[in-house]
């Protein structure tokens, strides 16, 4: 049980960092705060509105492992190079893949909702 706690504050300590030093996901933060009460607004039961809110948190998610990339890359070597510019970038195509996919599900849950289109 020790661990699990340990871990729990390791990872509190490791979104605190995150949310002090990353303007990404600060701002994936906030959206989260938004979208929490809009997916009440939107969502048609339970499931719906976890999946909107799941999806924002797995945006979160994503920066927070891009964010981890690109900084192990930046210790690695803090000089320009190919292969770590390769590495960094499908890190960043991860996570805009993941905002797409984000993107496409609230898109529908308001069609859905609303009507449009």
């Amino acid at each position: 049980m020790g661990r699990i706690v340990a871990a729990f504050w390791n990872s509190c300590a490791g979104l605190s960092y995150a949310l002090r030093t990353e303007r990404a996901v600060r701002q994936e933060a906030i959206l989260l705060a938004v979208s929490v009460p809009l997916a009440f607004l939107v969502g048609y039961g339970h499931w719906q509105r976890l999946l909107l809110i799941g999806m924002v948190v797995l945006v979160i998610s994503a920066e927070l492992l891009n964010t981890c990339i690109e900084k192990l890359c930046d210790h690695v070597t803090p000089q320009l190079h190919p292969q770590i510019k390769a590495v960094k970038d499908m890190g960043s195509a991860g996570v805009f893949c993941v905002q797409a996919l984000a993107g496409i599900v609230w898109l529908l849950a308001l069609v859905e909702r609303f009507g449009w289109f």
